[in-house]
């Protein structure tokens, strides 16, 4: 009996000892901010054009991952992912329209858990995926078990829409370069209204421990924002991305996205740094939003024993490799996003950390901020020791894979999947089949040479280790189940 007892008191005590020093309850509070299509364009992240202080000052007072990446950068996938910490090919999600719960209908995802260990659990906006702007004021492609409560705002966004520029009228304006400079205030905007959703839902659950996700729609396509964010950017400020003369000369086809098949869609330079300004302008106002939110801690007096972890789906292009835009590409821009965990008490805080890690690696850092038992069978590992001591040992690797559809350059679906480790980025497509690239980040930090077309004994050693390493982790395969091409 005493030996019962005395193994009842020691859990309790590792439970209260996994919670971060400090923090004032054994049950901290989650707010679990997503941003939909944020590149590291964020003044914190080094952009010098990037006017973000809300977020650079959270980054400021939590640990700033520099060098986090996403398993597959498309939005379904890798919000399923981050929410059940299971790889693409363990949930068989690699596009729009498959739900996980097809492949792993008992899986408990990132926000289960906290409900099921007592917090309450809500989502405003996007968490899981949605058609932007088709869906937006709906649920989505959401997963019920995962909440107690959602809140699905629409603003005038939706109802300005017929007012949105569309740089490519053939394409639909979720897919497109398109841009709106709106009227009126932030809260009349749907992202606006999240804010608002989720500061009402801390006021209302103060007392007990919260899971709250506040997902942002911007800087999504279409790209729109109050006026007064477009102005934080004057046009002749804005500038395509350096790229090398004949760069896309050594770069496979299928490397690029199915969807932007010519440079920068074909449109005239001015176009795209118009485009370019939208884009900010969202990001600024996303900012914007995350200010309130934090306001809105510190007012409550909750910023002490609440856990903020801040992250975009996936990266973003904007230009680069002579016209790249948007996602579903392996390079460093689609593969590599924003990331930054703000746990009270850790004593990282206000350090960042350049540590290689992944985006399957936040479910488990979160359960175990918040004090809870780590489910087994998690694809990544908790990023505590790196909380604590940013500069700690962590020989990290990261592997992204994208599921490129078919088009006339390319007549059969091909499976891209490429590991980043401190030095390097190696990517094979169909298993080299149809193309392979290393990129040296120690000389090549913007892969403009791809070193897999000419390799020496040493390259060639590096790709065979790395191949080796990458194929344990993902599958070259084409999955099984059936694919239907992204619809955007």
């Amino acid at each position: 009996m005493l030996k019962s007892i005395t193994r009842i008191v020691l859990w309790a005590a590792a439970t209260l000892c996994a919670v971060a020093p400090g923090s004032h309850a054994a049950r901290p509070n989650v707010l679990f901010i997503a941003v939909d299509d944020l590149a590291a364009a964020l003044g914190c992240y080094g952009n010098v054009l990037a006017k973000t202080p809300h977020i650079d000052r959270l980054a400021s007072t939590g640990v700033m991952f520099e060098r986090a990446y996403n398993q597959l950068p498309l939005c379904n996938p890798t919000r399923a992912s981050v929410m059940t910490g299971l790889r693409p090919d363990q949930i068989k999600v690699y596009d729009l329209d498959r739900h996980f719960r097809d492949e792993v209908p008992d899986v408990i995802t990132l926000s289960q858990r906290f409900m099921k260990a007592g917090w309450f659990t809500a989502r405003v906006g996007k968490i899981y995926h949605y058609n932007v702007p088709a869906s937006i004021g709906t649920d989505g492609f959401d997963d019920p078990p995962s909440w107690q409560q959602t809140i699905n705002p629409k603003g005038r966004d939706k109802t300005d829409e017929h007012l949105i520029f569309n740089a490519e009228p053939h394409r639909k304006i979720s897919a497109a370069l398109s841009w709106l400079a709106a009227d009126g205030k932030d809260e009349e905007q749907t992202d606006g209204m999240i804010t608002t959703e989720a500061i009402k839902l801390m006021e209302q659950h103060r007392e007990k421990p919260f899971f709250i996700a506040a997902g942002f729609f911007r800087p999504h396509t279409p790209y729109v924002a109050p006026k007064k964010y477009f102005d934080l950017y004057p046009l002749e400020e804005m500038q395509l991305p350096y790229a090398p003369l004949g760069d896309r000369d050594d770069i496979p086809t299928a490397a690029f996205a199915h969807n932007n098949p010519v440079p920068h869609y074909g449109l005239d330079e001015l176009t795209c740094r118009k485009a370019m300004q939208a884009y900010y302008a969202c990001v600024s106002f996303i900012d914007a939003q995350v200010g309130r939110l934090m306001a809105a801690l510190d007012r409550l007096k909750l910023a002490d024993n609440t856990i903020v972890v801040f992250w975009s789906d996936h990266g973003y292009h904007l230009g680069e490799h002579n016209g790249i835009w948007q996602k579903r590409t392996l390079f460093e821009q689609g593969a590599r996003a924003p990331l930054i965990f703000r746990v009270p008490g850790a004593k990282g805080n206000g350090q960042p950390c350049r540590r290689i890690v992944e985006f399957v690696d936040i479910y488990p850092t979160l359960v175990d901020a918040g004090g809870l038992p780590t489910l087994k069978g998690l694809a990544g590992r908790s990023l505590r020791p790196l909380l604590n001591n940013p500069l700690t040992k962590w020989n990290g690797t990261a592997i992204t894979q994208v599921l490129r559809p078919a088009d006339k350059r390319l007549p059969l679906p091909v499976m891209g999947r490429s590991i980043r480790t401190d030095r390097w980025r190696y990517s094979d497509w169909a298993e080299g089949k149809s193309g392979v690239e290393l990129y040296d980040h120690y000389a090549d930090p913007m892969e403009f040479n791809n070193l897999a077309l000419k390799p020496d004994a040493q390259m060639k050693a590096v790709m065979k280790r790395l191949r080796a390493e990458l194929a344990t982790k993902a599958s070259g395969k084409i999955p099984t189940t059936p694919f239907n091409p992204p619809r955007l």
